[in-house]
C-alpha cells in the first residue's frame, strides 16, 4: 500500500526517471567498443594460427617436379615448409619427357610464374653441347710442397707447361701466320678480369698476378673457360721502391736463395698455369746474375717462360740455354689506350705475322682494349692469320 501511495502522490514524470534509473545498461560506450575491438582481434588471432595459409601471406615458391614415374604411381609436388616424407600427391600422373617446371607464387599478390628448368630436352642438350669444356684439372702429380703451399714439378716426365698448355690446332698453326694475345694484369679486380676470361676467346692467353683476394678462384674460372694461363712474378723496376709492384717482390739486392724463395711464395697462390712472367722487373730482368736463377728454376720445374718486352732483358738467351718454352712481346696493344692507337698497334701485329709467321702482343684488361680486341679477332681469320694460345706460338718459335 506504501508504494501505491508513492506513486500516486509522487509528481507527474518522476515514475518515468525511476525506471529509466532502474533498467540502466553497467556499461559505458567506450567499454562497448573496446569489448567489440577485443573480440575482432581474438577473431583475427585465431584466423592467423589455425587457418589453412601458415605461412601468413609471406611469397611462396612452389616447386612442382614432374618427371617420368612407374605405371601406376603419381608425380609429387614439393611444397616449402613441408616436413620430410609430407609430399603430397599430384592428382595427374607425369608424363614421360616432362620438364621441371618452378611455379612462384606470390603469397600477397596471388600472382602465379612458371618457369621451366628443363630435363633433357633437345633445348637443354644443345646448351650442354655449347657449353665450353673445362680444361684438364690441376694435376696433383705436378704439384710439390713448399713452405708456403703446393708449387709447380715435373713428375714421370710429364710438365706443367705440357698439362696446361691450351688445345689448338698446330700443324694448321705450322702452315699459316699466327697471333697470340696475352691480357696481362689479371687477379686483382675481380670486374675487368671477370670481363677479359667471358668476352674473349678462350685462344686468348691470361696472365694473372699473384695479388687478389683470391686468385685461385679467378685462375680456375678462367681454365673453366679453356684459356691457357700465367703466372706474373713481380720484379724489381728501375725506379724502385718508388714504383713498388708488391710484396715479395724479387729485388737485385737479394741473394739468389732469397729471390727463389720468394718466387715459391708467388707460385703457391694458385695452380695450373703454363708458365710464368716478369710483371714489371725492368732492372731486375736487364740483371744476368740475377735472373738467371730464376730462369733455371723455371725450367727446372718444366714451366714456360714470357717476357713482356723490355727491351733490355736477358731472358731470351737465358731461356734458350735451358731449352726452356719462351716468348717475347713485340707489342704493347695499349701503350696508348684509345680506339685509335690500339687500332694501328693491332694492324702492326697483323703485318709482322705475315711477314715472320709468329706474332706475339700483350694487352692490359682496360675496357677499350677488351673491346678492339673482340673485334679485331672476329675479323682475323678471314684475313688468313689464325689466334693460338701462347704456347702453340712457343712452340712454333722453338721448331722454327
Amino acid at each position: 500500500m506504501a508504494d501505491t501511495a508513492d506513486d500516486l502522490s509522487a509528481p507527474l514524470g518522476q515514475d518515468t526517471v525511476r525506471r529509466k534509473r532502474r533498467f540502466r545498461l553497467p556499461f559505458t560506450g567506450i567499454q562497448v567498443l573496446a569489448f567489440l575491438l577485443g573480440l575482432f582481434l581474438l577473431a583475427f588471432a585465431g584466423f592467423a594460427i589455425f587457418g589453412d595459409n601458415p605461412l601468413g601471406g609471406e611469397p611462396v615458391a612452389r616447386i612442382a617436379i614432374r618427371q617420368t614415374a612407374p605405371s601406376g604411381e603419381k608425380a609429387v609436388t614439393a611444397v616449402p615448409g613441408d616436413h620430410a616424407g609430407s609430399a603430397k600427391s599430384a592428382p595427374q600422373q607425369a608424363a614421360p619427357g616432362e620438364h621441371k617446371t618452378v611455379t612462384i607464387i606470390d603469397g600477397s599478390s596471388g600472382k602465379r610464374q612458371d618457369v621451366v628448368i628443363g630435363a633433357g630436352d633437345a633445348a637443354d642438350k644443345a646448351a650442354a653441347s655449347a657449353a665450353p669444356a673445362m680444361m684438364a684439372a690441376v694435376d696433383q702429380r705436378l704439384l710439390e710442397k713448399s713452405r708456403y703451399g703446393m708449387i709447380p714439378v715435373v713428375a714421370d716426365g710429364l710438365k706443367p707447361f705440357t698439362a696446361y698448355a691450351a688445345e689448338a690446332d698446330r700443324v694448321r698453326a705450322a702452315k699459316m701466320p699466327i697471333v697470340a694475345i696475352v691480357v696481362a694484369g689479371l687477379g686483382v679486380g675481380a670486374a675487368k678480369t671477370t670481363d677479359a676470361i667471358m668476352k674473349l676467346p678462350p685462344a686468348v692467353t691470361l696472365a694473372f698476378t699473384p695479388y687478389g683476394s683470391d686468385p685461385s678462384k679467378l685462375a680456375e674460372r678462367a681454365r673453366a673457360q679453356r684459356h691457357e694461363i700465367l703466372l706474373q712474378v713481380p720484379m724489381e723496376p728501375f725506379d724502385y721502391p718508388d714504383n713498388d709492384p708488391g710484396p715479395q717482390t724479387l729485388l737485385t739486392t737479394l741473394a739468389p736463395e732469397q729471390n727463389i724463395d720468394r718466387m715459391y711464395w708467388h707460385m703457391s697462390r694458385f695452380q695450373g698455369y703454363a708458365g710464368i712472367a716478369n710483371f714489371m722487373g725492368a732492372r731486375f730482368v736487364a740483371t744476368d746474375a740475377v735472373m738467371q736463377p730464376i730462369i733455371r728454376e723455371a725450367a727446372k720445374r718444366g714451366l714456360g717462360y714470357f717476357d713482356d718486352g723490355s727491351p733490355r732483358s736477358t731472358a731470351p738467351t737465358l731461356a734458350a740455354a735451358q731449352a726452356m718454352p719462351f716468348a717475347k712481346a713485340d707489342f704493347t696493344i695499349d701503350a696508348v689506350p684509345t680506339a685509335v692507337e690500339i687500332d694501328r698497334t693491332l694492324a702492326k701485329l697483323e703485318s709482322l705475322a705475315k711477314e715472320r709467321g709468329t706474332a706475339v702482343g700483350v694487352a692490359s684488361a682496360l675496357p677499350i682494349s677488351i673491346e678492339r680486341l673482340g673485334v679485331w679477332i672476329r675479323a682475323l681469320e678471314s684475313r688468313g692469320i689464325m689466334l693460338v694460345p701462347l704456347t702453340t706460338a712457343m712452340l712454333k718459335s722453338k721448331s722454327g
